[in-house]
């Protein structure tokens, strides 16, 4: 079967600087990869390749046999690409519902729709439907991720592509974060993952690839990768 998303030879670069150089990664149907590594390693930089926030300077990316490597994000999110990105960003002076709305612009016309989406996600997240008429600025972090995931999630992508969604959240908060992503796969999303916390990362993602200075260092199962004593050394804070 070929990949839902594949990236090949993907040079990205900030001006003249190289940022990644030679990724090369594949996305299944209905599964969970993750990008995982230091701070300054690449992995959001190729994670906003994917989603369209940047084009590679070299190289190709496919969805579903498509070449989109060129194709603006809005076209992408159209196609079933959708990005949650780092730093929770709401829109602050809408409300959640508005918020929720607003990621279900695609389904506009089309109410009932619109409706059944939002009560997926409120039930998906039930603080969300507490806040329902509250200032999406007003909620804490972890509220905010979990509104941002919805919001993501009301286009009803394929691909669902999160950048560090554990950043600066409490533990309990995280566990809720990773259980609904595991249930967001469950229904037949596949999810690009790019994470630090490689605990999670591992413990959750099927396959792996480990970004060390802009290029992959290795890559693989997710539970040989977590065995791997050279990858426990360097990510997971044990030898």
């Amino acid at each position: 079967m070929s990949a839902l998303l594949e990236a090949i030879d993907l040079e990205i670069a900030y001006g003249e600087v190289a940022a990644c150089q030679n990724i090369n990664f594949t996305v299944g149907h209905n599964e969970i990869v993750t990008l995982i590594g230091s701070n300054g390693a690449g992995k959001s930089t190729t994670m906003r390749a994917v989603a369209g926030a940047m084009y590679p300077r070299k190289g190709k990316i496919l969805f579903d046999g498509i070449d989109i490597t060129r194709m603006p994000s809005y076209e992408r999110n159209k196609l079933g690409i959708a990005l949650v990105p780092e730093g929770r960003h709401v829109f602050p002076f809408l409300t959640v519902m508005e918020n929720l709305e607003m990621g279900g612009y695609c389904h506009r016309n089309n109410r009932p729709k619109m409706n059944s989406l939002i009560e997926k996600m409120v039930t998906m997240f039930p603080k969300l439907k507490v806040r329902a008429k509250q200032n999406a600025g007003t909620l804490s972090g972890g509220e905010q991720q979990m509104l941002v995931i919805c919001r993501a999630l009301m286009s009803e992508p394929r691909l669902l592509c999160l950048d560090e969604p554990s950043l600066g959240l409490a533990p309990i908060i995280v566990q809720d974060i990773f259980r609904t992503i595991r249930e967001i796969n469950a229904n037949n999303t596949s999810v690009l993952l790019v994470e630090q916390n490689a605990h999670y990362a591992l413990g959750t993602a099927s396959r792996a690839y480990v970004l060390q200075t802009g290029k992959i260092l290795t890559s693989g199962n997710s539970k040989d990768l977590i065995n791997d004593p050279k990858i426990k050394e360097a990510y997971l804070g044990t030898s």
